[in-house]
């Protein structure tokens, strides 16, 4: 799936440098003088210029003179003729953000994701997997042949993977309408006051990395601003889901969420966005957010959904007397160490010879191996309390975000992972604001060069490998991988995070110590 995506990313890439002009380019005439003016370019093509000057002003005045006609046209007409096609539309630029009562808009212009706004009389009908809203007045004179004769309809994918078209062909589809006015028998079952978010936890959900980039933080980015007074609509609904996720969801919503293919009631709303925002690898762009909230914020988030959880862990080990208290005191004086260990592959096989290094070097390590069950709070609450932390390329690495920033952060990259390992994990993790290193290890580090030859490409020339497609990439250096650290080498890496870290609790401890001091004077 890496490759997949880097493939496709890359080539709309490519396409769209093919039109983009440097700005650093020499300047040429201006656009006034490129058409009137007497260059050389139109002198060797044979061209009159003073032709093409009389056809620029007739140009204008034709605008001139039909100005008033497009000034008078419906402003929803303008705007999605004329609105912008990019992805990551702000909020002051964003085509839906004004949408009239009883009108649908539909932003499509981004390549990660659509999102459509509904506002007015909108009801569910989950049978017919489709969104329906009334319009309560209709112009005298007009027969629209009955009640239920639709005026305007749009079909959408409520997933933040657009691009991959054939999974997205496994996500529900959702047919929003727009009729003129409801019949008696349109009745709502439930009424509510808030607006609501329409999304699907279906396609990769079920991988750590998906659930936050593709599901998590697109929620937190279209939703945050309603501050909680929005119910989450939820197609293809899993319980565990809902379970892994509900600390999270509590922070964003009020409201119970809604199994929208099993629940069969008629919900009625006022406003409706079906879809999600999303806008890069687990990261959020504060100039696109309403009160420039940035990733910082997500966190803060994830402080206020976890930690009434973690504190009740906390209270019960006291009761339990499983806390030694001497030794938990002492431990607090040294750098903590996490190592988010893997089994099955990409495993460190010597991850016993590492904890022993580490120890030597003066940290207190804690293994972390995260299961599929295992309740995020514990994972938080290990990885929130960590300077440093370790761990080798894959979903389990979405788990940065559960760091505090400030904090060391060392992905061990396997051979042909390069790319994905610092798209997904390293760059975000900067942003984030980490103290990011990758190490990349070498041929003999990996459990692959005892299966291939020394001038293989598999070990040489991954990239090579990697243009072959997903499947090779997969089962070579994903499925088929394990590390064995060269200890020597990575030590300097390891104490490049211990010294980094005694640093920055010294900072700490220096900085309380004023702050108690100057209570005294």
């Amino acid at each position: 799936m890496v490759k997949y995506q880097r493939k496709n990313m890359y080539t709309q890439f490519k396409k769209s440098k093919e039109y983009m002009v440097d700005e650093d380019e020499e300047p040429g005439p201006t656009r006034f003088g490129l058409i009137c003016g007497n260059n050389g370019y139109f002198n060797r093509r044979g061209a009159n210029p003073k032709f093409l000057c009389f056809v620029f002003l007739s140009l204008v005045s034709c605008s001139l003179i039909l100005a008033p006609l497009f000034l008078s046209c419906d402003s929803n007409f303008l705007l999605h003729s004329f609105g912008p096609n990019r992805e990551g539309l702000g909020p002051e630029t964003d085509v839906c953000s004004s949408v009239p009562n009883g009108t649908i808009c539909c932003d499509r212009s981004s390549t990660r994701s659509d999102i459509c706004i509904m506002r007015g009389d909108i009801r569910t009908h989950s049978t017919s997997s489709s969104i329906t809203l009334y319009q309560s007045d209709q112009p005298s004179g007009i027969s629209d042949g009955g009640d239920e004769a639709a005026i305007h309809h749009e079909r959408i994918r409520p997933y933040t993977r657009k691009w991959e078209k054939q999974m997205m062909e496994t996500v529900d589809e959702l047919h929003l309408t727009v009729k003129r006015h409801s019949t008696p028998h349109h009745k709502c079952d439930v009424h509510h006051d808030v607006p609501a978010v329409f999304f699907s936890t279906g396609g990769y959900t079920g991988n750590l990395y998906h659930e936050f980039n593709d599901g998590i933080l697109p929620l937190y980015i279209t939703s945050q601003h309603l501050n909680k007074k929005v119910v989450f609509v939820i197609l293809e609904y899993h319980d565990w889901w809902i379970t892994k996720y509900g600390d999270i969801l509590s922070q964003l919503s009020d409201f119970p969420p809604i199994d929208f293919n099993n629940d069969k009631r008629v919900h009625c709303f006022p406003e409706a966005t079906i879809g999600l925002k999303i806008h890069n690898e687990l990261t959020i762009d504060s100039s696109l957010m309403e009160g420039n909230k940035t990733i910082g914020d997500f966190h803060d988030l994830l402080d206020r959904a976890y930690w009434p959880r973690i504190s009740g862990l906390i209270e019960d080990e006291k009761r339990e007397e499983i806390v030694e208290i001497p030794k938990m005191i002492q431990d607090l004086r040294k750098p903590k160490l996490v190592i988010v260990s893997r089994n099955g592959s990409r495993e460190i096989t010597n991850e016993d010879s590492l904890v022993k290094m580490a120890e030597n070097i003066g940290f207190v390590v804690e293994v972390l191996r995260p299961q599929r069950t295992t309740e995020l709070a514990k994972i938080y609450r290990v990885l929130n309390s960590s300077d440093v932390v370790i761990g080798v390329h894959g979903a389990a690495m979405t788990h940065f975000l559960f760091m505090k920033p400030g904090s060391f952060f060392i992905q061990v990259v396997p051979l042909g992972t390069d790319w994905a390992a610092e798209t997904y994990y390293g760059d975000p993790a900067v942003r984030f604001g980490l103290r990011y290193v990758g190490y990349k290890i070498l041929p003999r580090e990996s459990s692959l060069y005892e299966r291939y030859s020394r001038n293989d490409p598999v070990l040489v020339d991954p990239d090579s490998v990697n243009r072959k497609g997903w499947e090779y990439t997969k089962r070579i250096y994903l499925d088929g991988q394990n590390v064995r650290l060269d200890l020597g080498r990575f030590r300097k890496k390891l104490l490049r995070g211990y010294y980094y870290s005694v640093a920055k609790k010294n900072g700490r401890l220096r900085s309380k110590v004023a702050v108690t001091n100057s209570h005294l004077y």
